[in-house]
């Protein structure tokens, strides 16, 4: 059992780099002592800077685990950005959970609320923005410290030092890090994975998109293109300001 050591929300803001425009983001978000009301779309007061690609029910909160940012400091010591809970965008940040422990579909209580786990992350290019560094998106990608996303059965209230309660867990053969490892495979021809997608696309807890993606590669036995998500395009439009307010 965890309990929610920070709790973070934000408004999204201009996230900046030298001879580009500004984007919208929401992945710089503050710490908030006091509770807060999580309906199916998110967190009260919490924002994302693009509502196509991040936020909305199936991705309503974003876990992350503490324990991961010690790999990161020793990888990025001249970090622009301290490299601490909340640095990567996360509304809940624990110790004692993380992708080897947790489960798709796991159901938890928090607080008076009850989520479940519906998918991984996947990162994108304003992740090397914030940290200034090309690669940090497809080295989060590569390492399998994503952290996960809930959606949310029943609102409530959230605050710090609220207990994850495990009420359920449907799919206990499936941990994250074996959901991730089949969406992000090291090896695309390894012996066996097409049978993983194969069982990864059946499993009904898992969010729509990810089930889809897993029933195109069993069907096409090839990957996605990943260069649009994870390297940011040479003139990015300037027109950003579309915020998704909860």
């Amino acid at each position: 059992m965890s309990v929610i050591d920070t709790l973070f929300a934000g408004r999204a803001a201009p996230l900046a780099r030298d001879g580009y425009p500004p984007v919208a983001s929401g992945i710089v978000k503050t710490v908030q002592s006091s509770p807060l009301w999580l309906s199916t779309n998110g967190l009260q007061g919490d924002e994302q800077g693009d509502p196509v690609y991040h936020g909305g029910p199936e991705k309503a909160v974003h876990h992350y685990a503490v324990e991961h940012y010690g790999w990161w400091q020793a990888c990025h010591p001249a970090s622009p950005v301290a490299l601490v809970a909340g640095a990567f965008g996360e509304n809940v940040s624990t110790q004692g959970m993380t992708e080897n422990t947790v489960c798709i579909g796991d159901i938890w209580r928090a607080g008076t609320a009850i989520l479940q786990v519906s998918q991984g992350r996947q990162p994108c290019w304003k992740l090397n923005r914030l940290l200034r560094t090309e690669g940090a998106a497809l080295a989060m990608q590569v390492s399998g410290a994503t952290g996960w996303y809930y959606r949310v059965l029943r609102e409530g209230w959230l605050a710090p030092g609220d207990r994850f309660e495990l009420i359920g867990r449907p799919c206990p053969d499936w941990p994250l890090r074996r959901l991730i490892a089949a969406l992000f495979p090291a090896d695309p021809r390894a012996p066996g994975l097409a049978q993983e997608w194969q069982e990864a696309a059946a499993i009904e807890a898992l969010t729509a998109n990810w089930r889809a993606t897993f029933a195109r590669r069993v069907q096409t036995g090839a990957l996605e293109d990943w260069s649009r998500r994870l390297h940011e395009p040479a003139h990015p439009a300037a027109s950003i300001w579309q915020p998704h307010r909860n």
